[in-house]
Formats: structure tokens, C-alpha cells, sequence
């Protein structure tokens, strides 16, 4: 059984009386699509606090025992009903698990069977389709734009730019790298990236390497305390992390954005997937890698 260090608070017998819920994600197959879509629903109560259990390859009807006794184990502790997002699609082993003491939220058959109304065909019921590398060019896709942009990060190499969909200029630490990688992780966009130094602002030029590829480039800011924070974890109480570097460095990588007419947003308050949606809009991408 995995181990468990959070203990929930209960304040009164009813769940809406509970600050902290238990979560499990159950899947027969890697959890990311039960874990995906689970997460954004839970956003929607930031009130409650959650603690996320995860079940993948939930395969066998030995399995499939585990998560209920654990599942009931929990429910027993707690004094509530665990929620379970599942992505179960074999259909025995889904009601095998819905025998458990929680919330069954089935992700799968909520929206397979309007569809299959719909289309007037049966699902195949297969587990693991969403993630088929059978089909080898999106896979060779996203390998290849991963490789891309491990090779093209912080500015190492020049060489090959004019591959790129997008070039991500910015202030060191202001999202650029995994802004890079989840690019090239989810939707197989090659994106380089390209720190903006003192040198640059004191020249008062965009990197020799960058301005042929104007039209590639996307800029990401950062507000001066949040930047002086990140940089204090690496760096601290370096002039590199102090609030007055960060500032001039902020408002001059602002300044000169604005000059060359590269569109940018700041990553102060917005997550990677948030990011990288702006960048793919922008750049008007219609490649796609699932």
C-alpha cells in the first residue's frame, strides 16, 4: 500500500466540511489523461486541499483488488469518500474498481458511449491508445523537437536555428527553458531559446545570432522580485540576484522587446501550459503531437 504522510483535517461528518480530500487516479494505462483532466476540475475548489494517490497500470483484477483496498483504506482513515478519477477502458476491471468506497468520477465511458450513440459504431476498448507510438511520425516528431531544443537551449548553439518554430528571448531565469521543453514534449514544436544579458542592453542590439529570425522570435519578461527570488535560490546574495540588477535587467529586456517589435508576455503569474498556449497562438502552429 503506498504510504500515506498527510493527514486529512475533518471539520464536522459531512465531505463539504473537509478541508483536505484524498484523490486517486486510476488507469490501466499511464494516468496522464485521468491526472490531466482531474486537475483541472479540482482547480475549480481551491478551497480544498488535495492529496493525489496514483494508480497506473491498473491491468489485472489482482491490481484492480489492490486500488480498492487502498481506496477503502483511505475512506476508513479519513471519515470520507476518496474521489477517483479513472481511465479505466476494460470494462471488467472498471467495475471491479467501482466496487470501491469512492466517488467513481469514469472519464472514459462518460464520454465514449454519447459518442458511440453518435457515430453509430463501437469503441474498440483498448488500452493505451491515446499514447500509440505506432504512429512513428508524430513520435519522431516529438523526439526530434525534444533534441532540438536540449541542443538549442540558452543560447549554446546557432547553428540550425533557422529550423526552429519559435525562439523564446528573455532575462535568464524567466521560464524560457521549460516553456522550451514542454513545447517540444506535448505538441513536438521545435523551440529554441535565447537569454538576454547586460551586453546586449549596454550595445543596445538584439544577439548577432537573432535578428535574421525576427519573425521566429517570442519574448517572455518576469517581474523583478519574482526574478531577484529564482535567482536568489541559485545565486544568492550574488549582484547577478539582486532586486537592482533585476529591475534594470527586466526593464531594459522590456525596452528593447518593444523596440524590436517582438511580442511578449510576462511569466510572472502564468504557468507553463498557460505560456506555451500564448506561444502556439502566435505563432500560429498547426502541428500537433499527442
Amino acid at each position: 500500500m503506498d504510504a500515506l504522510n498527510d493527514q486529512p483535517l475533518n471539520l464536522g461528518n459531512s465531505p463539504e466540511f473537509s478541508s483536505k480530500r484524498t484523490v486517486f487516479f486510476v488507469s490501466d494505462g499511464t494516468g496522464i489523461t485521468a491526472e490531466t483532466f482531474g486537475h483541472s476540475l479540482l482547480a475549480q475548489f481551491q478551497s480544498v486541499t488535495f492529496q493525489q494517490i496514483r494508480k497506473p497500470f491498473t491491468n489485472t483484477v489482482d491490481k484492480a483488488d489492490e486500488v480498492i483496498r487502498h481506496v477503502n483504506h483511505v475512506a476508513d482513515r479519513d471519515g470520507n469518500r476518496p474521489l477517483i478519477f479513472s481511465t479505466l477502458v476494460n470494462p471488467e476491471i472498471n467495475q471491479h474498481v467501482r466496487r470501491a468506497n469512492g466517488l467513481f468520477l469514469d472519464l472514459i465511458q462518460t464520454f465514449v458511449e454519447p459518442l458511440e450513440n453518435e457515430l453509430g459504431v463501437k469503441s474498440t476498448h483498448s488500452i493505451g491508445l491515446g499514447h500509440n507510438i505506432a504512429d512513428s511520425k508524430q513520435y519522431n516528431q516529438r523526439i526530434e523537437a525534444i533534441n532540438f531544443s536540449l541542443a538549442h537551449d540558452d543560447g549554446q548553439l546557432n547553428r540550425g536555428l533557422e529550423q526552429s518554430d519559435v525562439i523564446l528571448v528573455g532575462v535568464s531565469r524567466s521560464g524560457k527553458t521549460p516553456t522550451s521543453l514542454y513545447l517540444a514534449m506535448q505538441y513536438g514544436i521545435k523551440a529554441a531559446n535565447y537569454p538576454l544579458i547586460p551586453e546586449d542592453f549596454e550595445r543596445g542590439a538584439l544577439p548577432s545570432a537573432l535578428p535574421q529570425y525576427k519573425s521566429k522570435l517570442f519574448g517572455l519578461s518576469i517581474s523583478p522580485e519574482r526574478l531577484a527570488e529564482v535567482r536568489n535560490e541559485r545565486r544568492p546574495g550574488s549582484k547577478y540576484a539582486s532586486i537592482e540588477n533585476c529591475r534594470y535587467e527586466v526593464h531594459a529586456a522590456e525596452m528593447m522587446m518593444k523596440r524590436e517589435g517582438i511580442l511578449w508576455l510576462s511569466s510572472t503569474t502564468k504557468s507553463i501550459e498557460e505560456i506555451s498556449t500564448t506561444v502556439l497562438q502566435e505563432i500560429r502552429s498547426d502541428r500537433r503531437a499527442y
